[in-house]
């Protein structure tokens, strides 16, 4: 979705400069759009919009959740920094606009018991479907990781012999990921049946697509199988994502004792403040569990 040469110029700088995904430029260039076309029934160039025209955008957007607002806001900065940087305009019109207040929304992930039971339920798939399902799900819950990271894993981006998973994350960087036994097991069983989908054609994927061999398992079918499963396993469909997954990784990790600084390079985080969330949702969890359990926490009937 490309409106003008300055959102293509600032979109091509993502890929350059900063090493940008498809789905990070697409991102981009949706909030932007919409912002561009807001402004262009009012016949204002985006490129040339005023602090007022860009207030009169914010408001547009009242109905939008505030993460939303948030969001789009921050791609306005980041694309009017751009254009003064290149001495495209002189000054920012976002610079005196406040993002919304965002209230702490703690992640929702699975009981470890919940997530026990989509790999025993998993474990009773038929076929080279269930070989597949439970490797990708024993990888994501083993390693934590995105789904577009998920899918897109190349086949030598697992390596048996040192037990780990080689990630290729935001912005191009590398991570190594240590596999459990369940993960590499699960792992080993499921290429032969890849090598049986395949036949005698090639495909970088450890997750091929069944339909198309050169591209991967969409995002979208994995969704799909994750709802199924959930319903085989008297879960909520609504309560399972891939990222949901990556929060019971991080969660259950911090619940039983792993440093914050590990669980940041795992997950493949820039900043630990975006890992510390999940102190408070094990800290949350474990406050319960105190005030629920402990014997001094326990309401005494007076004799």
């Amino acid at each position: 979705m490309h409106f003008h040469a300055h959102i293509d110029a600032f979109l091509n700088m993502l890929l350059a400069e900063r090493n940008a995904t498809a789905n990070t430029r697409a991102a981009y260039a949706r909030d932007l759009g919409d912002a561009a076309m807001f402004l262009a029934r009012k016949k204002v160039d985006l490129s040339q919009a005023s602090e007022e025209d860009i207030r009169a955008y914010i408001l547009s957007m009242g109905k939008n959740a505030p993460r939303t607002q948030a969001r789009r806001l921050s791609a306005l900065r980041q694309f009017f920094r751009f254009l003064c940087s290149e001495k495209i305009r002189d000054a920012d019109p976002t610079r005196g606009i406040d993002a919304p207040k965002l209230g702490r929304a703690l992640p929702k992930y699975l009981s470890e018991a919940e997530v026990a039971s989509l790999i025993n339920t998993v474990a009773n798939y038929p076929g080279d479907d269930g070989l597949r399902l439970r490797a990708l799900l024993e990888l994501v819950y083993a390693a934590g990781l995105r789904v577009s990271e998920l899918v897109g894993l190349p086949l030598s981006g697992v390596q048996f012999d040192r037990a780990i998973v080689i990630v290729k994350g935001k912005g191009g960087k590398e991570r190594a990921v240590p596999l459990g036994e369940p993960a590499i097991v699960a792992l080993a069983a499921w290429l032969p049946a890849r090598k049986a989908m395949l036949g005698e054609r090639k495909s970088p994927y450890l997750f091929p697509s069944a339909k198309r061999f050169d591209a991967a398992l969409t995002r979208q079918r994995f969704f799909q199988l994750l709802k199924q499963l959930a319903l085989a396993a008297d879960i909520d469909p609504k309560r399972l994502s891939p990222h949901v997954l990556r929060h019971a990784f991080a969660t259950h990790l911090i619940e039983h004792g792993a440093d914050l600084r590990s669980v940041q390079s795992m997950l493949g985080h820039a900043d630990i403040a975006t890992t510390q969330i999940y102190t408070h949702v094990a800290g949350d969890r474990l406050a319960r569990t105190v005030a629920e359990h402990h014997p001094l926490a326990v309401k005494r009937v007076p004799s």
